[in-house]
C-alpha cells in the first residue's frame, strides 16, 4: 500500500495522477486539514506533523510514502529519509528542469506558497538553473484556501487568481511551474489569467512515475488484478473532504478522522 499525505486536499491532484498510472495500487491518503495550510507554519512544526503522519501511515501498512506537498517536502523529506532509511519516500519538487528546457523566452515563473519559495529545495533549484533561465518566484497567496473551501470557479476565486498572477504581465515568462499540489485544481482559472502562449507545468506525472520506479525497485508493486480499495483520512472536516472527492474527483468514499500523536522534534 502507498501512503500519501498533504496539508489538505491539494495532494489529491497527485493522487488522481498516481491512481491513473498505477490503477492496481491501494492508496491511503491523509489530509492534515487541522493544520492547513502549511505555508505559514515553521519548518520545525511541519517536520513534527510530517513525522507523526509518516508514523501513522506506516502503522497502517504503508510500504512507500508520497509527500504530496511541496512545503512538507522542503521542510521534512530529508529528515524523514534519515529516520526511515528502509522506507522509500517520494517528495514533490518544483518542475524547474522541464520548464527551463521547454522555455523559448528563457524566462519562467514558479507559482508556489511563500514557504516553498523560501525553502532550501527551491533555492537550490533556482541557483542550479539561474545561469540558463530567469526564474520569477510568484507566491499564490489565497490559492490553498480557495481549494480547501471548494471554491474553484467563483468570481471571488477568479479575482484572487488574477491578482496574484498580475506580475506576469511585466515579464516575458512562457512557462509557469505549479509548485503547490493545490494549484492544479485552479488550472482553469490560472489559464484564463495567463498571457497568451504561456504554458502550465504540473509535476504530478513525474512524481507518480518516480513512485512507480521505486515500487518496482524495492519489489513492492501490487500483484493483484483486482481494483484496490483506497482509503481517505483527515485530521479535520471529513464531511467537506468527502464532498470534494465526490464533486471534483467523482470518487465516492467514506472519509474518517484521525488524531495524530505529534511529539517533539
Amino acid at each position: 500500500m502507498i501512503g500519501m499525505f498533504d496539508s489538505g486536499l491539494g495532494g489529491l491532484s497527485v493522487w488522481r495522477e498516481l491512481t491513473r498510472l498505477l490503477p492496481q495500487e491501494p492508496v491511503l491518503y491523509l489530509a492534515d486539514r487541522a493544520y492547513c495550510p502549511y505555508g505559514g507554519r515553521s519548518a520545525v512544526d511541519i517536520l513534527a506533523r510530517s513525522e507523526a503522519i509518516t508514523r501513522y501511515l506506516v502503522s497502517q501498512g504503508a510500504r512507500l510514502i508520497v509527500i504530496a506537498c511541496n512545503t512538507a517536502t522542503s521542510a521534512a523529506a530529508r529528515e524523514l529519509r534519515r529516520r526511515y532509511p528502509e522506507l522509500p519516500i517520494v517528495g514533490m519538487e518544483p518542475a524547474v528542469k522541464p520548464a527551463a528546457l521547454q522555455s523559448r523566452s528563457r524566462q519562467i515563473a514558479v507559482l508556489a506558497t511563500r514557504a516553498t519559495l523560501k525553502g532550501d529545495k527551491f533555492l537550490e533549484l533556482k541557483a542550479q538553473y539561474d545561469d540558463s533561465v530567469d526564474i520569477l518566484p510568484l507566491p499564490g497567496d489565497g490559492f490553498v484556501e480557495l481549494v480547501e473551501s471548494g471554491d474553484l470557479a467563483s468570481d471571488h476565486a477568479h479575482r484572487v487568481v488574477q491578482r496574484q498572477l498580475q506580475p506576469l504581465q511585466a515579464h516575458a515568462v512562457d512557462q509557469v511551474v505549479l509548485g503547490c499540489t493545490h494549484y492544479p485544481f485552479l488550472s482553469p482559472l490560472i489559464e484564463t489569467a495567463l498571457p497568451s502562449g504561456v504554458e502550465i507545468v504540473d509535476p504530478a506525472r513525474a512524481v507518480s512515475l518516480q513512485a512507480e520506479r521505486l515500487l518496482h525497485r524495492h519489489g513492492l508493486a501490487s500483484l493483484s488484478d483486482k481494483a484496490p480499495a483506497h482509503r481517505f483520512v483527515t485530521t479535520a472536516d471529513a464531511a467537506s473532504m468527502s464532498d470534494f472527492l465526490r464533486h471534483v474527483l467523482d470518487q465516492t468514499a467514506e472519509v474518517s478522522t484521525v488524531e495524530l500523536d505529534v511529539g517533539k522534534i
